[in-house]
């Protein structure tokens, strides 16, 4: 166990002071002049002096991190996993970091969507203005236009954006576990996107191994769908905090010593993590995406402008976790975490939703696991369906807005 500097002093005056009430008359006036200097003291200023920045890199570079042939984040310099506890005894600040490392994750999924999986960003709301709050979804070019069969992919709760089946399996396992982009590759061009498996060919330039798929082409067009993208922050304007602070009804003067109270209670109880980290972060204003507030009202979005829109003949969903709560009405398997092998039949709780274990007992490791088996999922599913009477896509007509939640 390690102390700073400033920490001994401070236990040092404490441990005086608890010494010399201890004693007499004279120990008391010691003990009045050590509260005197202790008084003076701007602790604050004090403990900021070894508190680490609340700044954090915004590129992997930046990190000194990058991913690996492999699909694997490792070290620029050693070559190691990502590590959590980069500073010992700072849990906060260890999250903070891992949440900083989490958006720039968010942004190059982002990218691997457009660059490597050749998809398109869609503004929504479909008609926002240029002034509002906006979130998006990705398409495949023939999202709506293709004739036969069309995948839709939502991923479940959390920090979690498109693209992304868990940040965890991408930080601390590979691209192919944790991102959608197995399922898209494979659905649009019939490729398994996976490193680390035999090479038959090498991109040189973007270095990411391409292994052909053995079922061929798959021909879906694709929809990534982000239902966590229910809002933007902005930082509050002074007017704005001082707004929210002024808006009890209370009197004044009782409102004053209440927070007075509430302050010094909060100052004793917040010492130690004040310690920790003593910066202020900036207290920020929530703008709800029109029409998007919610992963389920996100979803029903995108049915009525897109998915009833397009010209397949079969809609297929791949709903991890939360995500598939939005569309669990409709016919459909669900591979659950189990120690039971792949496809093992499992005890449903939905008589219409037939449950199946997923061959692992990591929920997050659930669709990645039961990859090769949602695609066979898949084509039995459009093997047995009739084809001949083209039923128009519908849906339930109830709207579940974030406010309802």
């Amino acid at each position: 166990m390690s102390f700073s500097f400033t920490t001994l002093i401070l236990l040092t005056i404490w441990i005086n002071m608890a010494q010399l009430q201890q004693g007499g008359p004279d120990e008391k006036e010691k003990t009045t002049a050590l509260k005197d200097l202790l008084s003076r003291i701007d602790l604050d200023e004090l403990m900021k002096k070894d508190e680490p920045p609340l700044e954090f890199p915004d590129t992997l570079e930046g990190f000194e991190y990058a991913f690996n042939e492999k699909g694997q984040l490792r070290h620029i310099k050693t070559g190691e996993p990502f590590v959590f506890n980069y500073r010992e005894d700072l849990h906060r600040w260890n999250q903070k970091r891992y949440e900083a490392l989490g958006e720039i994750i968010t942004k190059y999924v982002y990218e691997l969507l457009e660059k490597e999986c050749h998809l398109k960003k869609v503004t929504l709301p479909v008609d926002a203005t240029e002034s509002e709050p906006k979130s998006f979804i990705f398409m495949s070019e023939d999202a709506l236009t293709n004739p036969d069969k069309l995948m839709v992919l939502i991923h479940g709760s959390g920090v979690v954006r498109a693209g992304q089946w868990a940040r965890r399996l991408i930080i601390n396992e590979d691209l192919d576990s944790g991102t959608q982009i197995p399922y898209i590759k494979r659905a649009i061009e019939g490729q398994f996107w996976h490193q680390g498996r035999e090479q038959h060919s090498v991109d040189r330039e973007e270095k990411r191994l391409t292994v052909p798929c053995p079922w061929g082409q798959e021909g879906y067009g694709v929809i990534v769908l982000n239902p966590n993208e229910n809002y933007i922050e902005v930082e509050k304007t002074k007017a704005q905090v001082q707004l929210s602070s002024d808006s009890s009804d209370e009197p004044a003067e009782k409102r004053e010593r209440k927070d007075k109270i509430q302050k010094e209670t909060k100052k004793r109880r917040d010492f130690y993590e004040k310690y920790r980290n003593p910066q202020k972060e900036k207290e920020t204003l929530q703008l709800y995406i029109r029409d998007n507030g919610s992963p389920e009202e996100h979803a029903i979005y995108v049915w009525d402008h897109f998915i009833a829109e397009s010209a397949a003949e079969n809609v297929f969903f791949v709903a991890h976790s939360y995500g598939g709560l939005a569309f669990v009405e409709l016919n459909c398997c669900n591979w659950v975490s189990s120690s039971e092998p792949l496809d093992t039949s499992v005890e449903s709780m939905l008589p219409d939703c037939p449950r199946v274990s997923a061959g692992t007992e990591r929920h997050e490791l659930t669709s990645w696991k039961s990859f090769p088996s949602v695609f066979k999922f898949f084509s039995e599913a459009s093997e047995a369906k009739n084809s001949s009477v083209k039923l128009a896509p519908t849906r339930r007509s109830n709207r579940i807005k974030y406010e309802e939640l």
